[in-house]
């Protein structure tokens, strides 16, 4: 049996994941990632994208739109802005997350506008992983 970590994935709306995994995939904004069990200490910020979890009982992929994961030797959490199942994303729930990245752009700052440029296009690249589509705005 391979060693495991404990993984758990939170949102505002509800906790997604508790449990036992091999190998986690993310989606970091300076790239993405795999944290294993005995990992170096490591806090990153997430973007728009699938979170890959490996564990023993099967595999399981999550759609997130940004947040956070802490990785330690142990375990890794990860605390999204927003996250879902990728079984229950939508062609009207990735809608959601195209106008809630455009509603922000529209208030942007000079000093924030090229970040938030990207979330649209990490969003549509979640959308071609899920084989759904980003309608023009």
């Amino acid at each position: 049996m391979a060693d495991t970590m404990q993984f758990d994935l939170v949102s505002p709306e509800r906790r997604l994941a508790s449990l036992q995994a091999t190998a986690i995939q993310l989606p970091g904004v300076d790239g993405d990632m795999t944290a294993m069990p005995n990992h170096a200490p490591t806090i990153t910020t997430l973007r728009p994208g699938i979170v890959r979890v490996e564990a023993p009982e099967g595999n399981a992929e999550y759609a997130v739109t940004g947040g956070f994961a802490e990785i330690t030797a142990t375990g890794t959490s990860v605390l999204a802005e927003r996250a879902l199942p990728v079984a229950e994303v939508t062609q009207e729930v990735l809608d959601s997350f195209v106008s809630d990245a455009a509603a922000a752009s529209q208030n942007a700052t000079a000093a924030n506008l090229d970040e938030l440029a990207k979330r649209t296009v990490d969003i549509a690249a979640m959308a071609s992983d899920l084989g759904l589509s980003v309608k023009p705005a």
